[in-house]
C-alpha cells in the first residue's frame, strides 16, 4: 500500500471520531507493512484530553506489539501532529510521521514549532507532510462550519 491508501484508512477512522461527536482525526501504525495501531480522536467522549488520534494508535500499536518502543514503525495521522503527541511519537521511536493536513494552531512541525527537527532531543524521525492534505483539510473544516451553524442555533 502507498501513503495514500494509509491516509485513506485514517481519514476512515477520522470519520468514526466525527460520528462520535469528536474532532475528526484519525491515525494508525504501521509496521512491516501491516497496520498494527488504530486510533482516532476521543478526549471528549473519554474525558482525557491525552486521547488525541496519535496516541490512542500508539497505545493501540504498543499493546498489539507488546512492546512501547515502535522502533521500525510509520504512524499516519490526518493533521498535523501537536507538541503532546509529537512528544509521546518520539518517545516511541517511531521511524516515520506522515501526515495530512497543516495545523496551523497547533502543529508541531513547523506551524508553531518543529518539535521534530529539535537538535536536543535524542530521538529523531522522519516526517512528511501533505499527504491527502486537501482531503484532510475539507473534514476538519467542514465539521467546524457544521459546529458554528449549530452554535448560531441554523440548521447543518
Amino acid at each position: 500500500m502507498t501513503d495514500e491508501d494509509y491516509m485513506r484508512e485514517a481519514l476512515a477512522l477520522a470519520q468514526k471520531g466525527q460520528e462520535a461527536g469528536e474532532v475528526p482525526v484519525g491515525a494508525l501504525v504501521v509496521c512491516g507493512g501491516e497496520i498494527v495501531g488504530r486510533g482516532f480522536n476521543q478526549p471528549i467522549s473519554s474525558h482525557d484530553p491525552t486521547a488525541h488520534a496519535e496516541v490512542m494508535a500508539l497505545r493501540d500499536a504498543a499493546g498489539r506489539l507488546g512492546n512501547y518502543r515502535l522502533v521500525g514503525c510509520t504512524l499516519y495521522v490526518t493533521m498535523e501532529p501537536c507538541v503532546m503527541c509529537a512528544g509521546a511519537i518520539l518517545h516511541a521511536r517511531v521511524a516515520r510521521v506522515v501526515y495530512g493536513a497543516k495545523e496551523y494552531k497547533t502543529g508541531a512541525h513547523g506551524s508553531i514549532v518543529d518539535v521534530f527537527a529539535e537538535p536536543r532531543l535524542n530521538f529523531h524521525c522522519e516526517v512528511t507532510g501533505g499527504v491527502l492534505a486537501d482531503d484532510c483539510a475539507a473534514m476538519i473544516s467542514e465539521f467546524f462550519a457544521v459546529r458554528r451553524q449549530e452554535k448560531r442555533g441554523e440548521p447543518a
